[in-house]
């Protein structure tokens, strides 16, 4: 739990004068609360000394204005306490979404998505209930007690001591109810998790889905992850239905020892009967705070289970950083990359293997390869989307491990080979990383990626909006934004993976057309199993088992009678066949 607030303790530190407002007003609240049984106490022994309709108006009028302040200070002390709850709610979904931009993807293999999101929001929500009102009723609760407590001993210790029997009872319960409250709602937590990963993995891959004829599967399935998740949390309330009437019972027996004890001292002379009534009414100012100890823990609980679950997710750390004193870059960027004995290793085995490879300033390569060869994963260490686990990279002959990632990816532009677009226009997925780009900056991105005739077919041109992930456009449509999306950014290097799979030869041709223009001046990869695609680079690259196996031009690689000269002859073959088919 230390670990927990030392977690927390900055966050609210952020408002310390809401704090001690919101505190203030608090404590105002339950001293007038607390006052009410001694004015009622006051006005009853008056009463029985002398009855008088002045003293009941007045002890009366004197309760009422009592009333009036209690709820003045009660109604301050939520909208502060509750208020500064939600604003660290904020504060700590800014910083969580701000930290898991910042991590390298490794991470996204250890957490699915629907975990984030479940952690990013229903454990954050658990984390609020905490700070607000359980920090808040613990508090007034502990408060209530404590002002009630030494008011009745000071007036009669016998029936106070009578009146606190049952506490360490209630203790007891509280600590052993408490723990397993924890427990269970950390598993059910971590169920909510894995539900929330399968409908997001299930709505992603819907197509995929239908096509393999997997509806009724995934519906079981969801089905019998739903029903585990209800039957926890029905255990879960049973629990808490055992721990909520265990405590009112104890509250009865303190009601119980109260009127026994109270009512043979007020007979025997020994209590008078407004004290007898205060002490009633300060047990009745004592029910909801013995209650509510069950239902704060229960928050709580909850809360701590959920900070420790956020807490998991801030601990981790990217693994590509920037450097203590990044070093600068030049200006302008020339472009030369190199690779030196680069290696890159992965859970299941070695993706390249002391890949050592020039690419000149200002020239267009490619690579080439069969499927997992490592191309992808070489250029991926370009931009230090990772590093690599031996070996360096330079730009212009610095390592890019001495540079800022930030400050690197600015000169980049990469077109994966999965085309991810976000659900907004056309034109907005273009403009991606760029600050202020023109429309007509825009339309020119789109001509020279072949996208302009396909745009007079959508609803609202440049600004119709996709679909999530671009699900209304087709392969070779999103393909064409994304490298739309690349060329408007004016990048110094730029990396074509696989980016024209989807598309038909004629569209290949006319977007290279247009791409030879954009490409002078600038390095270059392309990345493809098109040998048509990547025959007029200056130079191709053909990766095998994470190394350089051929290099060189594509008439020098044809002479070799190697694995390209090989694709080169299938790929004709295949053109002939369609010719005459």
């Amino acid at each position: 739990m230390r670990n927990i607030w030392r977690f927390l303790v900055p966050y609210y530190a952020r408002y310390r004068k809401q704090l001690v407002l919101g505190f203030g007003a608090l404590i105002l609240k339950d001293a007038f609360h607390a006052a009410q049984p001694l004015v009622i106490r006051s006005g009853i022994d008056s009463l029985q000394k002398q009855f008088a309709v002045e003293t009941v108006f007045w002890f009366a009028g004197g309760l009422v204005l009592l009333s009036i302040v209690k709820g003045i200070f009660q109604y301050w002390m939520r909208v502060i306490l509750i208020g500064i709850s939600r604003d660290i709610e904020y504060d700590l979904r800014n910083d969580l979404f701000s930290h898991l931009t910042t991590l390298s993807s490794d991470f996204y293999t250890k957490f699915r998505t629907g975990d984030i999101m479940a952690r990013s929001t229903n454990d954050l929500n658990a984390v609020r209930m905490m700070l607000g009102p359980g920090l808040m009723y613990w508090t007034e609760t502990g408060l209530t007690l404590i002002l009630s407590i030494a008011v009745m001993s000071y007036v009669d210790w016998r029936m106070t001591f009578l009146a606190l029997l049952p506490a360490p009872f209630v203790s007891i319960a509280v600590i052993v109810f408490g723990r397993r409250i924890h427990d269970r709602f950390e598993k059910i937590q971590a169920m909510f998790s894995t539900i929330s990963s399968r409908v997001q993995e299930n709505l992603a891959g819907v197509r995929v889905v239908r096509a393999y004829v997997q509806e009724q599967a995934e519906i079981d399935q969801f089905e019998r992850m739903n029903r585990d998740y209800i039957h926890h949390n029905i255990r879960l309330a049973r629990l808490s239905g055992l721990f909520y009437p265990l405590l009112q019972a104890l509250v009865g027996l303190t009601f119980l020892s109260v009127l026994v004890a109270g009512g043979s001292r007020m007979l025997d002379g020994k209590l008078s009967a407004g004290s007898f009534v205060m002490f009633n009414t300060y047990m009745g100012m004592l029910i909801w705070p013995m209650i509510a100890v069950g239902w704060v823990v229960n928050l709580i609980q909850r809360g701590r289970a959920s900070v420790e679950r956020i807490q998991e997710m801030l601990a981790e750390r990217p693994t590509v950083t920037a450097p203590a004193n990044p070093v600068a870059l030049k200006d302008p960027v020339q472009g030369e990359i190199a690779f030196h004995n680069v290696g890159m290793d992965y859970a299941a085995g070695s993706a390249l293997k002391d890949l050592t490879l020039t690419i000149p300033a200002g020239a267009s390569v490619a690579f080439v390869g069969h499927t997992g060869s490592g191309k992808t994963s070489a250029v991926n260490l370009i931009p230090r989307l990772m590093d690599p686990t031996h070996g360096h990279i330079t730009l212009d002959g610095v390592d890019l491990r001495q540079l800022d990632p930030h400050e690197l990816r600015r000169q980049i532009a990469i077109v994966p080979q999965e085309t991810f677009l976000f659900s907004t226009t056309i034109a907005g997925n273009i403009a991606l990383g760029v600050q202020q780009a023109s429309p007509e900056e825009i339309q020119r991105a789109a001509d020279i990626a072949g996208l302009t005739p396909d745009i007079g077919s959508f609803p609202q041109g440049l600004e119709t909006t996709v679909g999530e992930r671009g699900i209304t456009l087709s392969g070779g449509q999103k393909q064409r934004t994304a490298i739309a999306r690349a060329i408007l950014r004016n990048p110094r290097i730029l990396i074509l993976d696989d980016a024209l799979s989807a598309v038909d030869t004629v569209t290949e041709e006319r977007i290279l057309q247009g791409l030879a223009k954009v490409m002078q001046g600038r390095t270059t990869i392309l990345i493809s199993h098109r040998v048509s695609t990547i025959r007029h680079a200056s130079k191709i690259f053909v990766i095998e088992n994470g190394s350089v196996a051929e290099q060189g031009t594509h008439d020098e690689l044809l002479q070799l009678g190697g694995y390209y000269a090989d694709l080169h002859q299938r790929q004709l073959l295949e053109e002939e066949l369609e010719t005459t088919a």
